[in-house]
């Protein structure tokens, strides 16, 4: 019965990863899609500030590519490590 638990356990511990992983791509992508919305939004109410907001669509969009960057490296050492 101990090898039968040791293998469900190593594969859960994959599994977790590999979902979290996912997840966290899937956000960063719904993330980066809200602030192009937003930022598409904004430049067309007021197309003078068009230059200040680009520049802030840009940096938010780097912080959240790098947050889900280190997110996906977290899932993918946990399937790696397991």
């Amino acid at each position: 019965m101990s090898v039968i638990n040791t293998l469900l356990d190593v594969s859960m511990s994959h599994l977790g990863g590999a979902i979290g992983a996912g997840l966290a791509a899937i956000g960063a992508g719904i993330g980066i899609g809200q602030i192009g919305k937003g930022a598409v939004e904004s430049i067309a109410r007021q197309p003078e500030a068009s230059n200040d907001i680009r520049a802030n669509m840009i940096l938010t969009a780097a912080f959240v590519e790098g947050v889900a960057l280190f997110a996906v490296i977290a899932g993918i050492l946990a399937v790696l490590k397991a």
